[in-house]
């Protein structure tokens, strides 16, 4: 019979089908940093409080690390047949160090120690990530800057609307990116406690140091209820929901760039390194890069709702069903990762077409509402003014003509209230400048807006600890 941990109540081997089955090896074993680092804080705790002999504390923990070592450099292999990574590490343990490996599990269980591991590593996952969407931003923001002057037509259902600059267009996407970061902030916030000394849901007999272990592991505190310590995966659904945002907030930038990259628009050029061509039309260069980003955004939604969907029915406190969480927010994040990866240096390396920009904003009509306000300030009611503008703008399109190349005389045929000065009123760089308000498009408020971007960055990255 298999020995395994809790295999003193059993007289059967475990049916092989069901030993697969109940396995999380295969997947787990991405914990092992985490479940060791867990470990040696556990050790370092029992010896301390008594619990378990000081110098099996130290043994303990100096083969822990030859373990880690061992892994690491590949001269210890994972077991594709052990349960799960606690139980590989402590068989291991026991198999060099005899008895003594036995006292680790002394004062846990793997419902604490499984939910350490998962914050311990999805710590140290939202660090990473903050850390590549800071890069992200910074590119943004370097691009912004070089583009405060780039007129371009901004949009409302897709149709030329109002005159805007690039720079103030990715600024909003900037600005989603920052909410991003915030929420990672937020969450890493509630991840980081401990929940080790919960054991399977009641606590321990032994005099423990919960505050001690926790505060060697650098968390921020403990979790107050032991059910609650074990049964908990919040920390993880929060993680997905902020992941599954951050991809729609992705996945919207990359269909801007698909657009902009196509013929019909020809605002953009990708990067040959970043664009693929077709099997049989030469003449084809496919923004591949984004619309895969795109499509990788309802495999994150995906996981988030396969996380919710787990949760939704578990009566406290854990249940075998938790073991659903890793693969889902494994895939959430690496999914995230290589997403985030690709579209740094793709925008980075990405090309605007400064002049087809400023030529969309030209044709479309899209210094009306500078028109209709010209009108008003004349003391003509808004209504009306809109009224009269939209008149103006049917008998430009009747006649192959726009706002800027119609004469006075056609003008005031509409109102007598349009004077020479209505020219300058509906140039698209005045149209610009007149948006003189907090948030808006004029160089100088976005110019601004970069700069409290950036301040931002640097606020978030000392609040998620990325250096």
């Amino acid at each position: 019979m298999d020995d395994k941990m809790w295999a003193g109540r059993f007289t059967k081997e475990l049916d092989k089908n069901v030993n697969d089955f109940n396995s999380s090896i295969s997947f787990d074993k991405r914990l092992y940093a985490e479940d060791i680092t867990g470990s040696i804080a556990h050790a370092d705790m029992l010896g301390k409080q008594g619990i378990i002999p000081s110098k099996d504390a130290e043994q303990i923990i100096l083969i822990l690390g030859d373990i880690k070592n061992d892994i690491e450099s590949g001269e210890l292999k994972f077991d594709g047949t052990a349960e799960d990574i606690h139980m590989f590490i402590e068989a291991e343990l026991t198999a060099r160090v005899g008895y003594i490996g036995k006292r680790l599990h002394t004062a846990r269980s793997r419902n604490d120690q499984v939910a350490l591991d998962m914050r311990l590593y999805l710590m140290n996952q939202i660090n990473s990530i903050g850390e590549i969407l800071a890069e992200l931003l910074l590119v943004l923001c370097d691009i912004a800057e070089k583009h405060t002057g780039t007129v371009m037509p901004g949009y409302t259902h897709l149709q030329r609307a109002q005159p805007v600059t690039m720079a103030h267009h990715l600024c909003a996407y900037a600005q989603m990116f920052l909410r991003d970061m915030d929420r990672l902030s937020d969450t890493s916030r509630r991840t980081n406690i401990s929940p080790i000394g919960s054991c399977a849901l009641a606590g321990t007999s032994y005099p423990i140091d919960r505050e001690l272990e926790a505060s060697n592991l650098g968390f921020d505190g403990i979790t107050e209820n032991s059910i609650d310590g074990v049964s908990d995966r919040d920390f993880v659904i929060e993680l997905g929901s902020a992941l599954s945002i951050l991809m729609m907030h992705l996945s919207r930038f990359s269909e801007e760039i698909i657009l902009w990259c196509s013929w019909e628009f020809r605002f953009a050029d990708l990067d040959d390194a970043y664009a693929t061509g077709s099997s049989i039309m030469p003449q084809k260069k496919n923004p591949d890069i984004p619309e895969l980003i795109r499509g990788k955004t309802g495999r994150v939604y995906g996981d988030l709702i396969a996380l919710l969907t787990m949760m939704k029915g578990l009566p406290l406190a854990y249940n075998k069903d938790m073991q659903e969480d890793k693969e889902a927010i494994f895939d959430a994040i690496d999914t995230v990762i290589l997403c985030l990866r690709t579209f740094k240096p793709m925008i980075e390396t990405m090309k605007i077409n400064t002049e087809n920009c400023r030529a969309a904003a030209a044709a479309g009509f899209i210094n009306a509402t500078d028109c209709a306000d010209y009108l008003t300030k004349k003391g003509i009611p808004f209504r009306m003014a809109y009224k009269i503008t939209g008149q103006i703008v049917e008998y430009c399109i009747k006649n192959n003509k726009t706002l800027d190349t119609l004469t006075l005389d056609e003008y005031q045929k509409f109102d007598p209230e349009f004077e020479e000065d209505i020219f300058e009123a509906i140039n698209l760089d005045n149209c610009i400048k007149a948006r003189d308000v907090y948030g808006g498009p004029t160089p100088e408020r976005v110019q601004a807006q970069i700069g409290n971007i950036r301040i931002n960055i640097a606020k978030l990255c000392i609040a998620l600890k990325i250096q």
